[in-house]
């Protein structure tokens, strides 16, 4: 699925325009951009925690150069985590 038909899926399941769901889904991905840079998580029950783990500076070997190393920056890796509700819910529907 892409953005566009996920939008769609969204829009019909609420009674809404593609408008209404672009709008909410640029809101919460700059919401959920914002926390991470902020260093806070969002948790949404039954869904998951969105979370940015600091990286640490490492070095590490060069896949183009063998025998050469590069050094990769410390940054924050965005993360998130699927509660065991969330789960479950896929699961159970698998079956």
């Amino acid at each position: 699925m892409n953005k566009n038909e996920f939008l769609r899926n969204i829009a019909d399941k609420t009674e809404s325009t593609i408008k209404d769901a672009t709008a909410f889904y640029d809101a919460m991905v700059e919401v959920v951009r914002d926390a991470m840079i902020a260093g806070d998580k969002i948790t949404l029950v039954g869904f998951g925690t969105f979370l940015a783990k600091q990286k640490e500076e490492t070095v590490r070997p060069n896949p183009r150069k063998p025998g050469e190393t590069i050094t990769v920056p410390a940054n924050l890796a965005p993360q998130l985590k699927f509660g065991s509700a969330f789960k479950d819910s896929i699961n159970n529907k698998a079956e």
